[in-house]
């Protein structure tokens, strides 16, 4: 990557060529990369709302916003179900409708399936359909966008807090960090799983209450690295120099030692974001994560589960939760290998 290289520091351009000389890493980062960016455009992939309506003359676009069928010749001032057979015909005799490639958006029922369901897969259903009869392909890619956000989001928060609290314990070390080691250790014993039973029992989670409540557990996975790296690099001469000379413990602490912490911490970002997505993936499969409202690769693993005679669910969602979570720690171990000193030209 030359045209990067140039805007890099030496030891960045040794450790991207050393990640890019990982071909399995690299090629993992390109496809978990792409696959991604394919589910951040869900809507426009896999949506039982068409991408583009033209009727006499006028152009719609349902994607993005919602028409009542009065507006296509319907009686009614609801929205209007282009799936429809008489808005569908009355669209196409003054113009055109065009569906997106899957034209089943997560939680769409297609009640013209021939077979109960679940079906097994066919024309319409590439990969079969569940026990409601909804596309199996397209709640994968809207489950693997939310399982990814999520693990973004609980990851980037988590390790903010945690840098920052392994920041503060090693480098005042004395009483400070021993109250909040103390700290640590009661909070690691709480039983996470208890205390998620009690609050789903009390409301049903959303998104951004069950974010709060895991990152209320999981900002303790980089404390231990942050806090040894600190303690380490605190005595250092340039330390002791900085001190000397007046400079305040927030910029010794953010300007020189934190960048060196950051370094030993980066390695561990991938595996932090296959766990987050395993953990949520979990606590879906056993009724305590997200609401039935929102796409869940954990509610296909229980759908798997409970429709044995239905094989090709628990397949899907095998091959798709080894083959993302296997990405990730390719991933890891390329950045691992990047990052590792001993391996420095």
């Amino acid at each position: 990557m030359p045209g990067i290289q140039k805007y890099l520091s030496r030891p960045a351009q040794r450790r991207l060529q050393a990640f890019c000389a990982n071909r399995r890493a690299f090629w993992s980062l390109i496809i978990f990369v792409s696959v991604f960016c394919l589910t951040l455009l869900a809507e426009f992939i896999a949506n039982d709302q068409p991408l583009l309506v033209k009727y006499k003359d006028k152009f719609y676009f349902p994607v993005f916003k919602t028409y009542t069928e009065q507006e296509f010749g319907g009686d009614f001032p609801t929205p209007a179900d282009y799936r429809d057979s008489f808005i569908a015909d009355n669209i196409n005799r003054n113009g055109y409708i065009i569906f997106p490639p899957l034209p089943y958006s997560f939680n769409t029922v297609d009640y013209d399936l021939e077979t109960p369901t679940p079906s097994a897969p066919a024309q319409n259903h590439l990969l079969g359909t569940d026990d409601e009869g909804r596309d199996i392909l397209s709640r994968i890619i809207y489950g693997l966008r939310i399982s990814v956000i999520f693990a973004f989001l609980l990851t980037a928060l988590s390790s903010v807090l945690g840098i920052i609290a392994g920041a503060i314990q090693g480098y005042f070390g004395g009483k400070i960090d021993i109250i909040m080691q103390r700290f640590l250790e009661i909070w690691e014993a709480l039983p996470q799983l208890f205390v998620l039973i009690i609050i789903a029992s009390i409301f049903v989670p959303s998104f951004w209450t069950l974010l709060i409540i895991m990152l209320c557990f999981n900002w303790m996975s980089l404390v231990g690295v942050v806090r040894a790296e600190f303690l380490r690099t605190r005595n250092f001469d340039f330390v002791k120099a900085a001190k000397a000379l007046g400079v305040g413990n927030g910029r010794i602490i953010f300007r020189h030692i934190l960048p060196n912490a950051v370094i030993a911490t980066i390695t561990y970002i991938p595996f932090l974001l296959s766990e987050a997505i395993v953990a949520l993936t979990a606590l879906d499969f056993l009724g305590l994560g997200l609401s039935h409202d929102y796409p869940s690769l954990g509610d296909l693993v229980r759908q798997g589960k409970d429709n044995l005679q239905a094989p090709w669910i628990g397949i899907s969602i095998f091959i798709v939760l080894s083959g993302l979570l296997t990405l990730l720690i390719f991933i890891g171990e390329g950045i691992r290998d990047a990052f590792d000193t001993r391996k420095a030209e």
